[in-house]
């Protein structure tokens, strides 16, 4: 009688880990989490490309909604792997990913519907200040100024006296772009590199995450055998 009880109040769980840790090491469990990352990394994309279409004339709102879906994508992929170093190779990629998505739309739009201008650069509201926000006022060919201003952020904007080739939406909608910089091929292509990019270190995440879920697994069957 003493002997059966002493058997069965030997450590419960001996040999057998949580019913959790055991799903978790399971290569089906393993597979759901990277098809969902994976599918995760698309969506997002084609959501940033959506806002950036909807609402051109506000790229804060896109570039807003990418920085949030980057920044989610890689606690996801750090969940999925349990490391650091793969997030920070997915920073790169990121920026590609996110120029990509929010200058896609408004590009392809200007190449669609856009009119090609000859300018002048008559006036820089940064003259004064010294600042790295610039909106430029242009004169068209016929002499007018154009009622649109040509936003320009960073160094290096055009100066005053300066003849420029932009484009303007016919239909008011995107804001003008100097012709040189409308390239929506070659935003795709750095929009789908980003994401082919990003589904490889997914795979990859997804296939390191599993292997170190089973190694803990098997460890922790060994330590309590």
């Amino acid at each position: 009688m003493s002997e059966a009880i002493h058997g069965s109040t030997t450590s419960p769980g001996t040999g057998h880990p949580p019913a959790s840790a055991r799903r978790s090491a399971r290569p089906l469990t393993g597979v759901g989490r990277t098809v969902a990352l994976v599918l995760y990394v698309w969506a997002a994309a084609a959501v940033v490309s959506g806002v950036s279409f909807l609402v051109p004339s506000a790229e804060w709102v896109a570039i807003s909604a990418g920085v949030v879906l980057c920044l989610l994508f890689g606690v996801l992929l750090h969940l999925l792997h349990r490391g650091i170093w793969l997030v920070l190779l997915a920073a790169v990629p990121a920026l590609f990913v996110l120029v990509g998505a929010v200058q896609y739309a408004p590009e392809l739009a200007l190449e669609r519907y856009g009119v090609r201008e000859s300018v002048v650069v008559v006036a820089d509201s940064a003259a004064a200040t010294g600042g790295k926000n610039h909106e430029l006022t242009l004169r068209g060919s016929d002499g007018r100024e154009l009622g649109e201003k040509l936003v320009y952020r960073g160094n290096g904007a055009p100066d005053v006296g300066e003849r420029l080739d932009i484009v303007r939406d016919a239909r008011g909608k995107v804001p003008m772009e100097q012709a040189d910089q409308v390239d929506a091929a070659g935003r795709l292509d750095e929009l789908i590199g980003g994401l082919v990019v990003w589904t490889l270190l997914v795979l990859m995440a997804g296939w390191r995450g599993h292997v170190a879920r089973r190694r803990d697994l098997e460890l922790y069957v060994g330590a309590r055998s």
